[in-house]
């Protein structure tokens, strides 16, 4: 491995040092001691099992719509519209959940995530055509799309499914076969970090050693290579962008199946835009993007603990909450110096490399 592909490797490394660097700013700047800080982020996260269970708990959907976004990005494509994604997946979920009643939990359970995926694979496809038939940015079209999901379930949990006499928009429970089960008692951990894990390892063995990661990558890296070696290209990338939306949909299907066991109106905190971060220090490696995901996870249960313990601002939490996103790369090197996007202020005229491996 020479010099110039381990930087790339370890990109995410120094991007992930670079953010807890910038996150004492927020913190010093509220007039608490970094170090005591990061120390509460530490055992708010990791120190015992509740902390940890929620930690896997706020990861779960982060890695479902990481991966998707990587999917994508192997691709050559941007899904910024992951947030929406979440969104339908958790209504298709929370649809089946209620509406559907005597299946056993063997049944119900992959029903409802299969119309979550499909869901997710569905809102993802309309910008996928666009972007094939019209030319259209992908990353204008999924994300003017997150709005309308957002509002779509907003409208649906405060109104048609709306629990009667409920105080805050939020759906009746769903059926009690249609939940994700526990798997630490007496927390909120459920699996569907299971399911996301098996398909994060799915995920490396498709685009490490099979013909299919090889036809994704060869049309995201040099489409018109790819099309002269037979490569259905235009299918190749609308396939891509559904598969990524349905991996979203299974980050909401998680949610509401797993943690809240209704539908709520805003369930999302910004999970969908977290994973761009996710995805993108990942470098769209799945294994790695399981890292990634797991440290956005213990960011955001460790905070919620620093900020109870020592009294820290709500307002600092969540500037200190977005420090990686200022850390991530912006853009990735061409071979000449000049930058795929972002940065010295010029285009390649050709396709630059992205900084995961190719081949």
């Amino acid at each position: 491995m020479n010099g110039r592909a381990l930087a790339g490797r370890l990109l995410p490394v120094w991007a992930v040092l670079v953010a807890l660097l910038l996150g004492m700013v927020p913190v010093g700047l509220a007039g608490v001691n970094p170090a005591a800080a990061y120390e509460e982020i530490l055992r708010g996260a990791l120190a015992d099992v509740y902390g940890f269970a929620t930690t896997l708990v706020k990861t779960t959907p982060l890695l479902f719509a990481g991966l998707g976004i990587a999917v994508a990005l192997r691709a050559g494509l941007v899904n910024i519209g992951a947030e929406g994604q979440i969104y339908m997946g958790g209504l298709a979920a929370a649809v089946v959940g209620l509406s559907v009643h005597g299946l056993p939990s063997v049944v119900h359970v992959p029903l409802a995530l299969l119309a979550a995926g499909a869901a997710g694979g569905v809102w993802a496809l309309v910008p996928a055509l666009l972007k094939v038939g019209r030319g259209v940015s992908e990353v204008i079209t999924t994300l003017l799309m997150n709005y309308v999901a957002i509002y779509l379930v907003s409208f649906l949990a405060g109104g048609p499914l709306m629990e009667p006499g409920a105080p805050y928009p939020y759906s009746r429970p769903l059926d009690a076969a249609a939940q994700l089960p526990v798997i630490i008692p007496a927390t909120d951990a459920h699996a569907g970090i299971l399911l996301a894990l098996a398909l994060a390892g799915f995920l490396h063995l498709i685009f490490g050693y099979t013909a299919v990661g090889f036809r994704v990558r060869m049309a995201g890296a040099n489409p018109a290579a790819a099309a002269y070696a037979g490569v259905r290209v235009h299918a190749t990338l609308v396939a891509a962008m559904v598969a990524s939306g349905a991996l979203a949909g299974l980050g909401g299907a998680s949610e509401v199946m797993g943690l809240k066991h209704r539908l709520f109106d805003a369930f999302s905190p910004g999970y969908g835009y977290d994973a761009i971060i996710v995805a993108f220090l990942g470098a769209g490696q799945p294994l790695a993007v399981v890292a990634t995901a797991f440290f956005f996870g213990a960011l955001r249960s460790g905070a919620d603990t620093m900020q109870r313990s020592l009294g820290f601002p709500s307002r600092s939490s969540s500037r200190f909450r977005g420090s990686p996103c200022c850390s991530s790369p912006p853009a990735w090197p061409c071979r000449d110096g000049s930058s795929a996007g972002r940065g010295d202020g010029r285009r390649s005229p050709r396709r630059c490399r992205p900084p995961w491996p190719q081949g």
